[in-house]
């Protein structure tokens, strides 16, 4: 049985997968290599090859916002007066409702 032309077209329309192809086909993802492979197994990299990004120095005009908030103090790992520690079921579930409320 062969595929009909309108259904050839829709299937080429897509991007190629390995699903797709024979053995040997690999899409990877994109990324690029950052150094090379040694003879006996190792790998060096090569930093002019590393991706390095460049902070602006002031950020207090900067436009674009972080993902986390500026105004998210710190978190101490400190569970003073129980005896479970950080690992208290109890402490996580009040300190969530005292945070966010009823929900």
């Amino acid at each position: 049985m062969k595929a009909t032309s309108p259904l050839l077209k829709r299937i080429t329309r897509h991007a190629l997968s390995t699903k797709q192809t024979n053995k040997g086909y690999y899409k990877g993802t994109g990324t690029g290599s950052t150094g090379r492979h040694t003879q006996h197994g190792g790998y060096i990299i090569e930093w002019e090859k590393v991706r390095t990004y460049v902070v602006p120095k002031d950020l207090k005009d900067f436009k674009l916002t972080p993902f986390v908030t500026r105004k998210m103090k710190p978190i101490k790992g400190r569970f003073e007066g129980d005896p479970k520690g950080a690992f208290s079921g109890e402490a996580y579930l009040a300190r969530w409702k005292a945070e966010n409320g009823n929900d």
